[in-house]
């Protein structure tokens, strides 16, 4: 009987301590066309299996909404619609991320804009691949007559209209965004304080890790022959998204000449200014995403400044200089923890 009452202290006392009670938990997998990653912190004896379901349905939804590779996807609809005033009413999903959209257009004065599918499918950075030459400035000047964000208007009960018929969205530089924002509202719901969620190198971090300290998130080094695990920067992260916009993995070379997928919404020719990666702090996954791909059309001064002027942003700007080597511009609150 003692014997059974010193396990039963042991076991309490264990408990009161906190000495390990909990687990961290990673689910994984495959969405976007890339990769997800998500560790849970939650007590030791709860059950992990049943969130794999909910994970990996939840971005099914997300994806069937935001896809442009899915012909009956809600963004595929709208880009069918043939005529001036023709609209569809699409779901709280999709709604929402075009809200978010207009903002990041009306924020960065069209250095983001999500309507500039023809000018990516011109230079080859859509389904249909590069064509293998730099297409003609007549064609990208046309291409540049079908972009413009405010062609779309947001109106009451979810609807959107096309006021011109020639515009065509794509929204993947905030699709991956909303899905880290997915998925950690999916965890709050369920009760989870302590989490990280990345989808395809953006990142969202709630709470702390399973030992009490902050987690920590490494920015990649914005170089072509760099690993994908070769790490830059260091920014510790808690309650905040990171989000990252490069020109070094997605590009093409002709005549020793580089042009990046990432493509300036003003002139229609990649971006040119010396920027190669762009990151970003904010509230939501979905800002994040879009502002770092803005920034990377903007330049470090611009971006930096306009960091400087949102509450609750921030972000690092590296510049490759003639030299080759890296230069970085930060806001004024964008702390490294680089130890």
């Amino acid at each position: 009987m003692k014997k059974i009452a010193y396990v039963l202290i042991a076991v309490l006392s264990f408990h009161i301590a906190g000495c390990d009670l909990k687990k961290e938990v990673v689910y994984s997998g495959a969405t976007m066309g890339t990769t997800y990653h998500i560790k849970v912190v939650m007590s030791a004896l709860q059950p992990a299996g049943s969130l794999q379901a909910r994970i990996d349905e939840r971005l099914k939804e997300i994806n069937r909404s935001m896809s442009t590779f899915e012909a009956d996807s809600e963004i595929s609809r709208f880009n069918t619609l043939k005529d001036a005033g023709d609209s569809i009413v699409v779901s709280d999903d999709f709604f929402s991320v075009m809200q978010t959209a207009r903002k990041l257009y009306e924020l960065t004065d069209g250095a983001w804009d999500g309507s500039v599918l023809p000018l990516v499918d011109l230079w080859g950075f859509g389904p249909e691949g590069f064509s293998g030459t730099v297409p003609p400035p007549e064609e990208i000047k046309r291409c540049l007559g079908e972009v413009g964000f405010s062609g779309v208007e947001l109106k009451k009960g979810n609807r959107l209209v096309k006021s011109r018929p020639d515009i065509q969205l794509d929204l993947a530089s905030i699709a991956k965004g909303y899905g880290v924002d997915g998925l950690a509202n999916l965890l709050r719901g369920f009760g989870y304080h302590d989490f990280l969620v990345e989808v395809g190198g953006e990142v969202f971090a709630e709470g702390l890790r399973k030992d009490g300290k902050s987690w920590r998130v490494g920015i990649n080094r914005p170089r072509a022959d760099a690993a994908f695990n070769e790490v830059y920067h260091v920014v510790d992260l808690k309650g905040k998204a990171l989000a990252t916009s490069g020109d070094y993995r997605n590009f093409f070379e002709i005549g020793g000449r580089r042009y990046s997928h990432i493509i300036d919404p003003h002139t229609g020719y990649p971006v040119s200014n010396g920027v190669v990666s762009a990151s970003v702090l904010a509230d939501t996954c979905t800002l994040a995403d879009g502002l770092a791909t803005a920034m990377m059309v903007m330049g470090p001064e611009k971006a930096v400044a306009l960091a400087n002027r949102m509450p609750d942003v921030d972000c690092l700007v590296v510049v490759k200089e003639a030299d080759g080597s890296l230069k970085d511009y930060r806001s004024a609150n964008f702390s490294l923890d680089d130890k």
